[in-house]
């Protein structure tokens, strides 16, 4: 079984940053890809990044392309999202997934269907 902590978020004003992570543990061998989520209330959970745990492949929703950057310590066991330019409507829960090798990690990261998932951490951008 694999197990996932998000810790990061906060509160900022419009432009500014946060970096997010997501602490990896138990059967940590068996993740292939990981991914980022956030939904805000009354909303549908939206994709906003993905990579492999080797590195060779992301995935960036274009609402945060060039805004946002996902990278993985793999010998820390953690993922990470760094936030900059925030704006309001990035406001929302944010989760951490990741699925087994045997997934394509492009097909999951649209699908949005992953094995393991986080308790999401809050980020809030205010005007």
């Amino acid at each position: 079984d694999v197990q996932l902590v998000e810790s990061g978020g906060g509160s900022v004003q419009t432009g500014g940053s946060l970096r997010l992570s997501c602490a990896a543990s138990g059967y940590t061998s068996s993740i292939y890809c990981m991914g980022w989520f956030r939904q805000a209330p009354g909303k549908e959970r939206e994709r906003i990044a993905a990579i492999t745990t080797g590195g060779g492949t992301t995935y960036y929703a274009d609402s945060v392309k060039g805004r946002f950057i996902i990278s993985l310590d793999n010998a820390k066991n953690t993922l990470y999202l760094q936030m900059d330019s925030l704006k309001p409507e990035d406001t929302g829960m944010y989760y951490c997934a990741a699925v087994p090798p045997g997934t394509a990690c492009y097909d999951a990261f649209v699908r949005g269907r992953y094995n393991y998932w986080g308790q999401g951490t809050q980020v809030t951008v205010s005007t």
